[in-house]
């Protein structure tokens, strides 16, 4: 029998590889140190991030904004509700009202932390200003109130909720210096959605002197950047002040003339004709013809009167197309224009003018000191002086004029008419001689008047005209008027105007007119003057000339 295979040790036998594959490598020692590194730094990260959570929770706790809603952004004003909350001016807060809670919407003129826990804010409206201060405080002002306060824009709209608290000192930056009122509440009504173009700080510093050098501690904003940014620019107190004043000698215009027996007339301002002369004069498109925008409401006024409206005035627009680029000329400006019968003599016309004059001047005075002072805080100037008592406003002839400037150097030849130098030289040699700002020029020579004017009737180459003068500068030219139609017509092709281009106007005279006389004033030359602003364009809300159609 054939012996048998001998029996395979299993644990001896050797395994056959597979074709094909590799055998598995065991992690090195090197590896496993930096896996166990890498496992270690994970852990400890994870237990930071953990305990950074844990303090983050805690914080967060700690600083609940119990102040949340005494602050922030309101929603737009839709009207939505009316809960009739009492606001205060600013003007208004005085020390007597030291602990009372006032309400003020007022804009944000400055703002300035000191330290993480107090925010002193400079509120403003129009003129005045008040010095805010938000303070932390447990339960009525938070961190994070103090730091959305410091965030404030300036120039944006706040509705401040606060407790008016008497200063221990004046307040120098505030216009309100013997108070100070501490917030509440601070609340956001308008913001910026652009760039200021400067600061109404900067707008606001004085006029630098014309010899100052240019490195200037200070920003300087020039006229036409501030009249190209005009919104901003009339922001500021200088000119809120302005403004108001411009407002009061329209008022006391009114005042005085309505004392007086006067009635105000609204007078067209496109025209068939041209007032005065066609040089000067808009030409626009009338539909199939063309119109003119009136110079003044001269031809309206003189034909009320001969409707027997005996006294009448008119507050409104004049155009005048002159290319002139100087301080004191605009293309449009306001014109304060009267008109009156007269009785004797036109001398009734120029005294009842001065009376008018004097009622502004001693009215601006007594009344507006506060607006007239924070004008001169940026303009500097010589209180304006006129004449009281029994010698009343000093009147020249137009040949006494020309005497004193004669006198002064100037050639007379140089005489035939006073020009803007010589006008001014004239206020300078008056005020040293007369102590006056004011006064009054009588006697025109008629070659220089428009052509209504009433020649003298002692010398036909005068007229019964005067002039006002401020600063030594014309602020109202007037005159007696030509009530006659004859004589108007000849008067009128003596100026080279055909009458029959004028044929109405003439016609109100042919139907019978008493004599009249009147002026014109300019208002924004007597704010300018009055004020010494140096330009007529600080005098005009949006100032129209030559070179400027917009804002």
């Amino acid at each position: 029998m054939a012996d048998s295979a001998p029996a395979r040790n299993p644990s001896t036998e050797q395994p056959v590889p597979v074709e094909g594959a590799e055998a598995t490598k065991a992690p090195s020692k090197n590896e496993l140190k930096k896996r166990a590194k890498e496992e270690e730094k994970a852990r400890k990260a994870a237990e930071k991030a953990a305990r950074q959570a844990e303090l983050e929770a805690q914080k967060a706790a700690a600083e609940v904004d119990y102040a949340k809603d005494f602050y922030g952004k309101l929603p737009l004003n839709q009207s939505q509700s009316r809960p009739r909350r009492e606001r205060v001016q600013i003007a208004s807060l005085n020390p007597n009202m030291d602990g009372q809670t006032v309400l003020i919407r007022a804009r944000v003129q400055t703002t300035r932390a000191q330290g993480s826990k107090m925010v002193f804010l400079n509120l403003r409206q129009r003129t005045d200003s008040v010095q805010a201060l938000l303070t932390v405080a447990p339960g009525t002002v938070s961190k994070q109130m103090a730091k959305w306060a410091t965030s404030l824009q300036i120039e944006s709209i706040v509705l401040a909720e606060g407790v008016v608290k008497k200063s221990p000192e004046i307040i120098k930056s505030a216009t309100v210096g013997d108070v100070e009122l501490h917030l509440t509440q601070l609340h956001l009504i308008s913001g910026l959605d652009t760039v200021l173009p400067f600061t109404v700080d900067d707008a606001n510093r004085p006029e630098p002197p014309e010899t100052e050098a240019e490195d200037v501690q200070f920003k300087r904003v020039l006229l036409d950047t501030r009249l190209n940014n005009r919104v901003v620019d009339l922001r500021t107190q200088t000119n809120q002040a302005v403004f108001k004043l411009q407002h009061a000698i329209g008022s006391l215009f009114r005042e005085y003339l309505d004392s007086q027996g006067f009635t105000e007339i609204h007078s067209p301002k496109l025209q068939g004709a041209a007032t005065e002369s066609g040089a000067s004069v808009f030409q626009v498109s009338y539909f199939k013809g063309k119109a003119f925008l009136a110079q003044s409401p001269q031809l309206a006024k003189q034909m009320a009167i001969a409707a027997d409206f005996e006294r009448v005035y008119e507050i409104g627009p004049v155009f005048r197309a002159e290319d002139s680029n100087t301080h004191r000329h605009m293309t449009e400006f306001i014109g304060l224009d009267l008109e009156m019968a007269i009785e004797e003599h036109y001398h009734e016309v120029m005294e009842l003018l001065d009376g008018l004059f004097l009622h502004m001047f001693r009215s601006l005075k007594q009344k507006y000191a506060k607006e007239i002072e924070t004008v001169r805080k940026q303009f500097p100037a010589d209180e304006f002086k006129w004449r009281e008592g029994p010698e009343g406003t000093l009147k020249l002839s137009f040949r006494e004029a020309v005497d004193l400037l004669v006198e002064d150097g100037v050639p007379r030849e140089e005489l035939d008419d006073i020009d803007t130098a010589n006008e001014k030289r004239l206020g300078r040699i008056v005020r040293a001689k007369y102590d006056t700002d004011y006064f009054i020029i009588d006697k025109f020579p008629l070659a220089l008047r428009p052509f209504y004017t009433m020649p003298d009737p002692e010398d036909p180459t005068l007229s019964n005209s005067y002039d006002f003068f401020m600063r030594g500068e014309e602020i109202l030219s007037g005159a007696q008027r030509i009530h006659d139609a004859k004589l108007l017509a000849e008067q009128m092709r003596g100026k080279g105007i055909d009458p029959a281009s004028m044929s109405y106007y003439l016609e109100a005279f042919k139907l019978g007119c008493p004599p009249h006389g009147g002026g014109g004033i300019g208002l924004e030359r007597v704010l300018m003057l009055f004020l010494k602003l140096n330009n007529i364009r600080r005098a005009s809300l949006f100032p129209r000339d030559p070179k400027r159609l917009e804002p």
